[in-house]
C-alpha cells in the first residue's frame, strides 16, 4: 500500500485530502507544517507528498527544498497544492523540486490521475 503525507496547516484541508486518499486505498500521514513533515520522514516511508505553500514554522517551498537535499527523498514525488495561483508561485514550486502544482481544492479525479502517474499504481475507488 502506498503512503502519502499531507502537509498543510489547515486541519480541514488535511482531512479533505486524507478522506480522498483513503477512499483510494492509500495510507495517509499528516503534518501541520514543513518542520513536522521533515521529522516524520525520518520514521516513515513516504511515497508521495501533498504540500501547501503557506504554513507557519516552515513553508512548503522550504520543506521541498530541504526534502530534496536528503538522498532518500531526491526523487520522491511532490505535488504542491495551494491557493497561490501566480506564475511566480508555480515557477518557485518547480525550482525547489515539486513535480506538479495544483490549486485548492484539488478534484478527486485529478488526484487519482496524479497518483497513478507519479506512483505507477492502480488506484482503487471512486472518490
Amino acid at each position: 500500500m502506498a503512503t502519502v503525507m499531507v502537509v498543510d496547516d489547515s486541519k480541514t484541508v488535511r482531512s479533505y485530502h486524507g478522506s480522498i486518499l483513503r477512499e483510494f486505498g492509500i495510507e495517509v500521514l499528516e503534518a501541520e507544517n514543513g518542520m513536522e513533515a521533515l521529522e516524520k520522514t525520518l520514521d516513515n516511508t513516504i511515497d508521495l507528498y501533498l504540500v501547501d505553500v503557506n504554513m507557519p514554522v516552515m513553508d512548503g517551498y522550504s520543506f521541498v527544498s530541504e526534502l530534496r537535499r536528503q538522498p532518500l527523498h531526491q526523487r520522491t514525488p511532490v505535488i504542491m497544492i495551494t491557493t497561490q495561483e501566480e506564475q511566480t508561485d508555480k515557477i518557485e514550486a518547480f525550482r525547489v523540486g515539486a513535480n506538479l502544482f495544483e490549486t485548492k481544492p484539488i478534484k478527486p479525479d485529478a488526484l487519482k490521475g496524479y497518483l497513478q502517474l507519479l506512483l505507477n499504481i492502480r488506484v482503487k475507488g471512486n472518490a
